[in-house]
């Protein structure tokens, strides 16, 4: 069964609340508007907890922009605003978007065979199998390219060996997207740098480019180019009045679910909200939301040691995370560490709807008789004794059935309670009169 994570009625409240106008940076120079977190009702404490939080974890960078401007940006050690740092397999999404803007322009067609872009041979399959392999199918990671080899990493034609008919299996095979830079320059007669800076960064105002470690390209940049590139993908591809991207399909196909094998993954970008998803280097397909604590309309680019680019549209919302592996955080694709942020952030916000201080309770009796006799809560539905109201205003507080808050003294209306059940969440309507 869908779980579902809020109710249309949310969601709708949600795209509502945060339908302002994005702020875009200037081109050049260092001025970027901000917010501060008082002004988006977080509180003190728990803003401190989140940036020390992830600053225990080896961060280099921390970036959280709210409508484009900037609301925390923290930099740990020696790490500096200009400082540069990988962005490990995250560019990814940003090879993905490359090459739409490649075929925008004719270049290419993604359902048309590598091969003939990037030239015959490029495998040591035959000629009829490697012509069967479509860009496409790179950006999806559906090669059937063999990966029971030494490296995952080797560009070598003996490295690339069919297993299987392309669009068949799904694999994280780190070799055949690094192919899509050769597809790129083939296609467009640059080299993956040169298009990359004429076609993107100097739109955005980007820095950095792609630099060559063992068989692969990383892109390298400060973590504000980061945040860009995420306040380009948020606004659809649009940087203030200059649209980059004009193929909204191709736009739509890469950031949803783009062959059924796993869920969660569309062009290069990992998706949020899925029923399931496949982490790489496994065939197992879990149940459930990549990111369980984080909106279902989060989409990320995620590299090794947890480079994070995690995006929500409905709340205009971006995080930026650079630097070492956090303790106890490792994978290609690491997602944990995303989840607990995006978690803290939910959780910020202080209380606004005139709620008194916590109070001490006995338990689940408290809260109902509390809530007032016109409710359909059922205390033995729950399993967690974690829940949150959300008010029509789209406010949100989390409570605790066994340390509530006195609900007892709630302004007359109509709110809202999630909370965990066996399958998932549900969330019932309150009406306090």
């Amino acid at each position: 069964m869908k779980r579902i994570v809020k109710t249309i009625i949310i969601i709708l409240i949600y795209k509502l609340s945060f339908s302002q106008n994005i702020y875009f940076p200037p081109l050049t120079g260092n001025s970027w508007d901000t917010l501060s977190p008082s002004s988006l009702n977080w509180c003190p404490d728990s803003v401190s907890s989140l940036v020390d939080y992830v600053g225990a974890n080896n961060s280099k960078a921390f970036l959280v922009l709210k409508n484009g401007k900037i609301v925390l940006e923290e930099y740990y050690g020696t790490f500096e605003r200009d400082s540069f740092w990988y962005w490990a397999s995250a560019g990814k999404s940003l090879t993905a978007f490359l090459v739409g803007l490649a075929q925008e322009e004719g270049l290419l067609n993604i359902d048309s065979a590598s091969s003939l872009y990037q030239g015959e041979g490029w495998t040591s399959c035959t000629p009829d199998q490697e012509s069967a392999i479509t860009v496409k199918n790179q950006l999806c990671m559906t090669t059937g390219l063999d990966t029971d080899i030494p490296d995952l990493d080797c560009t070598q034609p003996q490295c690339l060996t069919y297993l299987a008919e392309p669009g068949t299996r799904w694999y994280y095979h780190n070799a055949p997207y690094t192919k899509l830079d050769a597809v790129i320059a083939g296609a467009t007669g640059q080299t993956l740098n040169q298009f990359y800076i004429s076609r993107l960064r100097s739109q955005i105002g980007m820095n950095g480019s792609f630099f060559p470690i063992g068989d692969n390209n990383v892109n390298i940049s400060t973590a504000r180019s980061f945040a860009r590139f995420g306040l380009l993908v948020i606004n659809r591809g649009i940087w203030a009045s200059d649209t980059i991207m004009h193929d909204s399909n191709y736009f739509d196909a890469m950031v949803n679910t783009s062959q059924d094998l796993n869920l969660a993954y569309g062009y290069l970008w990992w998706l949020n909200g899925k029923e399931s998803f496949r982490y790489p280097e496994t065939e197992i397909v879990f149940p459930g939301y990549l990111l369980p604590d984080a909106p279902a309309d989060l989409i990320a680019a995620v590299g090794k040691n947890s480079q994070l680019l995690l995006i929500v549209p409905s709340q205009n919302l971006i995080v930026v995370r650079m630097g070492d592996e956090p303790p106890g955080i490792n994978g290609l694709v690491p997602t944990a560490m995303g989840n607990e942020i995006m978690k803290r952030i939910d959780r910020l916000d202080c209380l606004t709807t005139g709620l008194p201080a916590e109070i001490e309770s006995t338990g689940t009796k408290n809260l109902v008789m509390g809530l007032s006799k016109h409710t359909n809560y059922k205390p033995n539905d729950a399993i967690s004794s974690d829940a949150v109201i959300h008010t029509l205003e789209g406010r949100q507080f989390y409570v605790n059935f066994n340390s509530a808050h006195c609900f007892s003294q709630l302004e007359r209306g109509m709110y809202f309670l999630t909370y965990e059940v066996k399958k998932g969440r549900k969330t019932i309507r309150i009406l306090v009169e």
